[in-house]
């Protein structure tokens, strides 16, 4: 689901063998590969032109982005849009539209000048207005947008130029600086548009490496190069984004050349990208996602209401057996909302394990049993039967749900599936709650602040919470884990959150995988760092003899 914490992924957003085992601090030197056909040093140097043929699994929703929660529009945002800030190749945050920036007084004042050669693609520069006005319509509660919690810890925001600004805060927020990484809007344009209905949704003006072509519903999202892009014109010229909601059929279009890359499932990247052709002309990596999967309840729903019934649910769930016959090992087990190997997961947490005795006998003591003897079972006359929900297209998440199907047939819950159309997916049921319970993915972010998911605030039409949790506790400690820029504090915080996610299982966390990325030789300037693999696609390039024409078929 997910951008921020959202990028669905929603993410999806969208990631070791070993999966017996607790993941550890080695995790990342084990994980970050490539195979042998990526290891020889390219001694040409970069050239312009040619053209890079992707695929979505899904139709953008809206490119404006405060708007938008799925991977799919925050893919294309991050060409178009620029930020004060950004992060690095080591998940270090530095300039991008800003010139420089200062922290002061202890966290409370940020001081930004922003570099003063930037112009939105229609020639109009970009200026601290439009910082001031994407602030503006952030706090604006008429505004449909998640994101609105960064802004609204601003106690000021204060125009000092035409180029700068300065933001005041009451007290320190651990992620003021995260805040200044989220996309720019331009002023002129949306100024007096109505969000939800503006034209700009559909054809958005940005100032980043990469401009709106063309936009065929349901087929294809065509960028071209910005050649008045203030960090350099990128080396290629054209991104092309294929619509193709089916992972299978990606891998077919990819073999016949009509793709330059695509996620691999972990079956094609073991066992169907093997051989001299394939080592020849192309070259996969593998790195530790940053997401990972989830079985989320509608806490709404009165049979997920007991605590007791969603810790059953996690020992009926055989993870393992997920990540052994889904990701084929590549990948572990998932025992809350972060990253194994960072510094903010908790590594005392015991995980559930499979054991469907004890999920029978806490059913049991909740109220749950089989008074008539056709197996599955039912409290005062209403049988234990839900419906998972999850989108059309992604097969990793089509057969998780059908382990979790058989698996919770054995302890007498009836579970039927349902696979929805992304678009409808994400705005009839997800962003509606409109759902028993849910199979998809969070974004990890850089910042363990997961106030947008986790806050009882959240649980609204529109808001992120979408599984409807509320806890005292665990808004308290998110309100304090943003208040503190210590280390040692913010991992108590958030080691107790965990804690408390763990017990309480408003989520049964599924699984960490492995990114298993895929790209045509011809691909030049591709490199993994802690960052992941496209912190510099804007430098990626084709090699002249490379750059072949593709023909598009309407």
């Amino acid at each position: 689901m997910l951008r921020s914490i959202v990028c669905f992924i929603l993410s999806s957003c969208l990631l070791l063998s070993s999966c017996g085992q607790t993941p550890d601090q080695n995790a990342k030197k084990r994980t970050t590969s490539t195979n042998s056909s990526v290891t020889s040093i390219e001694k040409s140097e970069p050239v312009y032109g040619g053209r890079l043929t992707e695929p979505l699994i899904a139709e953008p929703i809206n490119l404006i982005p405060p708007l938008s929660t799925d991977s799919a529009s925050s893919t294309i945002e991050s060409k178009i849009f620029v930020s004060p800030l950004k992060y690095n190749k080591d998940i270090e945050l530095v300039p991008e539209a800003a010139k420089s920036f200062e922290v002061l007084d202890g966290g409370k004042l940020l001081k930004f000048t922003l570099r003063d050669d930037i112009r939105w693609t229609d020639g109009v520069p970009l200026t601290a207005e439009d910082v001031e006005f994407t602030y503006k319509l952030m706090i604006d509660p008429e505004t449909p947008t998640a994101y609105a919690s960064d802004y609204q810890n601003i106690k000021e925001f204060k125009l000092t130029g035409k180029y700068s600004f300065e933001v005041t805060y009451d007290k320190v927020f651990a992620r003021s600086l995260v805040t200044w990484a989220l996309p720019i809007l331009p002023k002129h344009l949306l100024e007096h548009e109505n969000l939800t209905e503006t034209r700009y949704a559909r054809a958005p003006i940005g100032a980043g490496a990469y401009k709106l072509k063309e936009w065929i519903p349901g087929q294809r999202v065509v960028l071209e190069a910005n050649d008045d892009y203030f960090e350099g014109r990128p080396y290629i010229d054209e991104i092309v984004y294929r619509i193709i909601p089916d992972l299978s059929t990606q891998f077919l279009e990819l073999k016949t050349g009509k793709l330059d890359d695509m996620g691999l499932t972990p079956e094609q990247y073991l066992f169907q990208t093997k051989g001299k052709s394939w080592e020849k002309d192309f070259q996969k990596f593998k790195f530790l996602s940053f997401g990972y999967a989830w079985l989320g309840y509608n806490l709404d729903r009165p049979m997920f209401k007991d605590i007791r019934v969603r810790q059953a649910l996690s020992y009926a769930i055989d993870k393992e057996e997920i990540v052994k016959g889904v990701l084929l090992g590549l990948g572990y087990p998932a025992i809350g909302p972060y990253k194994p190997g960072t510094w903010v997961y908790n590594t005392k947490l015991v995980p559930y394990g499979y054991h469907p005795d004890k999920a029978i006998e806490l059913l049991k003591e909740a109220g749950w049993s089989d008074t008539d003897g056709d197996g599955i079972l039912d409290r005062d006359g209403v049988p234990f039967s839900f419906t998972i929900l999850t989108n059309q297209g992604n097969s990793l998440r089509i057969k998780t749900a059908t382990i979790i199907q058989n698996r919770l047939k054995n302890v007498g819950i009836e579970v039927k599936i349902r696979t929805v159309e992304w678009a409808a997916f994400i705005n009839e049921f997800v962003n509606k709650s409109q759902f028993d319970a849910i199979i998809l993915g969070w974004t990890i972010l850089q910042d363990p602040d997961i106030y947008d998911v986790w806050h009882s605030s959240k649980a609204v039409a529109g808001g992120l919470n979408i599984t409807k949790y509320r806890n005292p506790e665990v808004d308290d400690l998110l309100e304090r884990g943003r208040t503190t820029l210590d280390q040692a504090e913010r991992k108590k915080i958030y080691d107790r959150i965990q804690e408390i996610l763990h017990i309480e299982q408003p989520y049964c966390f599924l699984y960490v995988p492995m990114a298993l990325p895929i790209y045509k030789s011809r691909i030049k300037g591709l490199k993994i760092e802690p960052a992941g693999l496209d912190y510099n696609a804007n430098r990626w390039w084709i090699p002249t003899a490379s750059q072949t024409k593709i023909r598009m078929q309407q």
